[in-house]
């Protein structure tokens, strides 16, 4: 279910995904395949990790990566969630042959 809410939204972001909802800054980008496939791949892999795991993973590593890169947007571009979302936006096939714990690939543990 998609909801538009300007107010929900981070600055500098235009979605947020909150299984089973996605928020987005604007109605039009309720025509944004891109934004809406990028969303949706969060979703899948929210409930791939049976959603709460996901949220404590995904601060985690943010955490980790702000302390890595010391840049707020270079930590958030580099959590493994959004790797796989980011580079596979495009692609709107990507999800149907997307394989389970996918994200995993994007994990780059020697960055840690």
């Amino acid at each position: 279910m998609i909801f538009i809410s300007k107010y929900l939204i981070p600055k500098g972001y235009n979605g947020l995904t909150i299984y089973p909802f996605v928020f987005l800054k604007k109605e039009q980008f309720k025509q944004d395949m891109i934004l809406i496939n990028h969303e949706k791949i969060h979703l899948k892999q929210q409930l791939e990790m049976l959603i709460i795991p996901f949220y404590v993973f995904y601060f985690l590593e943010f955490l980790i990566r702000l302390i890595q890169y010391k840049n707020w947007n270079k930590a958030y571009r580099n959590i493994s969630f959004e790797r796989e979302a980011y580079t596979n936006e495009m692609n709107l096939e990507y999800l149907n042959n997307r394989k389970i714990w996918a994200f995993f690939k994007y994990i780059r543990i020697n960055d840690f």
